[in-house]
């Protein structure tokens, strides 16, 4: 999909090292539109996945520039690929969208992106490194549990915050006891049956360790051998899709010297968003270490799609409870995984689990979109509510931090009794039989 910055975009054509047979797959059939959040909200041919390939196509044929115009409509996209998942031609849409966005980053000369405070020290040096991350939402932390932070948000302080921060503070989660750093080992229970490698991330780690060790245990419970490889870090997305390339590869790189791919039988990962890139490091930056990062994606299994695969042990105790289920669009449309996570929460005895309406229309998290897109992130968070509280659910389940971010924030915002879980939470619970 893309070399960095070290290649230069031929003509200044965002559209140079895009394939043109891709834009070609598309017959304009229109069976997309009804699938995007943006077309679903503004009724925009230019804001569907139709209007925008056509937008990008006279870009490489060099029939139009881009205007300010055009670039606003291709920002708007959450690049959620359910319009792939729509699509009965095959459209590799994300294979579009992301590498034009990527060489539009890089050829936007104008003083707001040169000196983008936000972007280069929250985006692109903060929120990847939990080891910097941790330290600076401790003084949030302490406010949390002293009962001040919800407070502040009760009376609308927190909107005072002004831009992008106010918005990145207001979808902190309240403190939950993520409990230590997983260990680098942790054996299975019972008959082995698997060896496998946990991929740990980034911002998953610092807002949900317990969903780590909720999920390493349903792991174990399973016959595996779980092995948590020191040294990897943050997946690359946050770096790819805010015009960082480069970033993103020395990321990736970092991941490919800390996995030995040959001693598991799987990268198992539990978060839609990081599976997805994951399962593309053998698409990005051409060069030498392309075969490499190919085997690496080919070994990456999202934690639900492995489980289904090896044959999932049903958990015994009852959880008395109503919950719906979103599916992450990474996890969804990216990814392809739907029934599994359905088939694995529908094991657990007690549990009545009702199909949410529009459960694929994208919640407006998109890993970093609802800091950036804040209108539209919060009609979809809006719309992904109402549709959530159709279904009398006490418990949302979603599998990818971003969603969980997005949803709980939306929840304490209208002070609804509602609670997020990933499903591996309601799993490890009803497998541990307290």
């Amino acid at each position: 999909m893309s070399n960095g910055n070290s290649e230069k975009i031929v003509a200044a054509n965002p559209a140079a090292g895009i394939g043109f047979d891709l834009f070609l797959r598309c017959v304009h059939c229109g069976l997309c539109t009804s699938a995007c959040p943006t077309y679903t909200e503004l009724g925009d041919e230019n804001d569907g996945p139709r209007g925008r390939i056509q937008l990008m196509r006279m870009v490489a044929e060099g029939r139009t520039p881009l205007s300010d115009r055009m670039r606003r409509h291709l920002e708007l996209c959450l690049d959620c690929r359910s319009c792939e998942t729509a699509c009965p031609s095959g459209v590799r849409y994300g294979r579009m969208i992301e590498p034009f966005r990527q060489a539009v980053e890089q050829l936007d000369a104008r003083l707001e992106k040169r000196f983008d405070w936000f972007r280069e020290l929250i985006l692109l040096r903060l929120l990847p490194y939990p080891n910097r991350l941790r330290p600076l939402l401790a003084p949030i932390r302490l406010l949390q549990r002293l009962g001040l932070f919800d407070a502040a948000e009760r009376v609308g302080l927190l909107r005072l915050v002004p831009g992008r921060l106010g918005r990145l503070v207001r979808l902190l989660p309240p403190p939950v006891s993520g409990g230590p750093r997983l260990p680098k080992f942790l054996p299975a229970v019972g008959r082995k049956r698997a060896r496998v490698a946990f991929f740990v991330g980034c911002v998953a780690d610092v807002f949900y360790r317990h969903v780590h060790w909720a999920t390493v245990r349903v792991l174990q419970q399973n016959g595996c051998d779980v092995f948590v490889p020191p040294g990897q870090g943050c997946c690359g997305a946050i770096h790819l899709h805010n015009g960082d390339p480069d970033g993103a590869r020395l990321a990736a790189h970092a991941n490919l010297v800390a996995f030995e791919l040959d001693r598991y039988d799987a990268i198992v990962v539990n978060h839609g968003g990081c599976g997805a890139m994951l399962k593309e490091y053998g698409l990005h930056w051409q060069d030498g270490l392309t075969p490499h990062r190919a085997k690496f994606a080919a070994k990456v299994k999202d934690v639900h799609e492995f489980l289904d695969q090896l044959g999932f042990v049903p958990p015994r105790r009852r959880i008395d409870c109503v919950a719906t289920y979103h599916d992450s669009c990474h996890l969804a449309h990216a990814q392809g995984v739907t029934a599994a996570p359905r088939k694995m929460l529908t094991s657990i005895p007690g549990l009545t689990l009702i199909e949410l309406p529009e459960s694929g229309i994208c919640c407006g998290s998109a890993g970093t979109y609802n800091l950036l897109e804040p209108g539209m992130a919060e009609r979809l968070a809006r719309r992904k509510l109402n549709n959530i509280l159709q279904t009398g659910a006490q418990v949302v389940l979603a599998a990818n931090a971003g969603c969980m971010l997005q949803i709980a924030a939306a929840i304490r915002g209208q002070r609804l009794p509602l609670r997020v879980m990933h499903p591996m939470e309601l799993l490890d619970l009803s497998y541990r039989e307290e």
